[in-house]
């Protein structure tokens, strides 16, 4: 751009404030409100009874989740399994968890998740129907996690199961937590 004045042409200057910025995908969908976190807390297994907690997607959500980690904490004076299910239907009565929040507390109205986060302690049963996608071990006082960075995606009536054993019959307790995002479905072929 230049300026005419006194008859002499002089360039002005103008910042240039295009850039490209890379962002983690779990901070975009953060700042679009669409990514949340919860736990399912004192979950008891052991005596020959298992525990679990799932994301479940509701039939009629109008959003894709998409696992982004997962841990396992806490689980007390044994070795233990866990089993992740994909679209599996879980053994006995369960409670949804109360512990979710959105990461981004900052939007208003806060943002709610359409994926609830169902938990059962002392079950007898496995899951059944679905795909036991993996196994993981661990050892008493460790936890287990991983960060899948939203590839595990599950449209609505699917669910991503975490299934909890012990080895041997001493009562234990856990934790299981999850981080993942929404992604509204656009296509109403989808649904």
């Amino acid at each position: 751009m230049f300026h005419y004045g006194n008859q002499n042409l002089f360039p002005v200057c103008e910042p240039d404030f295009s850039k490209n910025v890379n962002i983690p995908i779990e901070l975009y969908e953060s700042v679009k409100g669409d990514y949340f976190i919860g736990y399912a807390d004192n979950l008891s297994l052991g005596n020959g009874t298992n525990a679990w907690a799932r994301l479940y997607n509701p039939q009629h959500s109008g959003v894709n989740l998409h696992v982004n980690v997962w841990t396992v904490t806490d689980i007390s004076d044994s070795p233990f399994r866990a089993q992740f299910w994909f679209n599996a239907s879980p053994p006995g009565r369960f409670t949804e968890s109360a512990l979710v929040t959105p990461s981004n507390t900052a939007i208003r109205p806060i943002p709610r998740p359409q994926i609830q986060l169902q938990q059962a302690s002392d079950v007898t049963k496995e899951p059944y129907g679905g795909v036991k996608a993996f196994v993981r071990r661990g050892e008493p006082g460790t936890t287990l996690v991983e960060t899948e960075n939203g590839k595990l995606i599950f449209p609505p009536g699917g669910s991503f199961l975490v299934f909890l054993s012990i080895t041997n019959h001493i009562p234990a307790s856990g934790r299981i937590a999850f981080g993942w995002w929404e992604e509204s479905i656009s296509c109403p072929c989808m649904n």
